[in-house]
């Protein structure tokens, strides 16, 4: 069976682990990486990360020409960059490859884009990537409609570095209708890496739907679980939530 081949665009904290997990899976194959500036430049993502072989070229974004893609071939590209990266892979897009972005900060004019490319290729979009945190929102949103008069509120905590309120928090707000202000509890305490809780309060007992990252390797794993779906899709914008809401549907159990 061949491998599926991964470009990646980013190479920061997060990026670096995106491609370290992708270098895990014998099922994909790490192409190239694409990032800001010069730096490693033309060096191997896998020799920095820690591996002995030869598997993700480094380029600039300087380097992205016409025929980038042609030369260059790839099954799937991820997105982990930033605002303006997706700028860059619109003639990746034209061709049909899929594309999976988790920028969490689009403006509209990118998100527009985004839906544009979704024209002509299969492009999954998600903020939040992780496996878990769409099942969290999913089986929230079930629960809701089971248990319609149930009190709810959602408690997130980060580590004490992170000043803004989560976006991930943010979003199942808006997908439980509630407001923000009223419904949303912030903590910020040591190095926790993120833990989001929705609670649901009603006579005689209490559930709570719980998700905490361990590490941003979550994100990787997301993206690998995106890529495998993507593959094989018609055109069309899709979203974790979307995928995980349809797996749902199908594996209800019969009784």
């Amino acid at each position: 069976m061949e491998k599926i081949r991964i470009g990646i665009f980013g190479f920061g904290k997060t990026g670096k682990i995106i491609a370290n997990e992708f270098l895990h899976d014998n099922l994909f194959t790490l192409e190239w990486v694409v990032r800001k500036g010069y730096e490693d430049h033309r060096k191997y993502a896998s020799r920095l990360l820690g591996h002995e072989c030869d598997a993700g070229e480094i380029f600039s974004i300087g380097d992205i020409d016409d025929n980038f893609f042609d030369t260059r071939p790839i099954d799937a590209l991820i997105d982990f960059s930033g605002l303006t990266g997706l700028y860059l892979y619109e003639k990746a897009a034209s061709a049909g490859i899929p594309i999976i972005s988790a920028i969490s900060q689009y403006e509209k004019e990118e998100l527009d884009l985004l839906q544009s490319f979704a024209e002509s290729a299969p492009v999954l979009y998600s903020p939040n990537i992780t496996l878990g945190i769409n099942v969290l929102l999913v089986a929230a949103q079930i629960l809701q409609k089971i248990a319609p008069h149930a009190d709810i509120e959602i408690v997130e905590e980060h580590f004490k570095g992170k000043k803004e309120v989560s976006g991930t928090a943010k979003k199942i707000a808006k997908a439980l209708n509630l407001n923000v202000k009223e419904h949303l509890h912030s903590i910020r305490v040591g190095g926790i890496v993120g833990r989001h809780e929705i609670i649901f309060g009603m006579p005689n007992q209490t559930i709570r739907l719980l998700h905490e990252s361990i590490s941003r390797a979550a994100f990787g794993q997301g993206a690998i679980f995106a890529a495998k779906f993507l593959l094989g899709q018609p055109p069309g914008l899709y979203t974790m939530e979307t995928v995980i809401a349809d797996m749902f549907r199908k594996n209800i159990p019969v009784y």
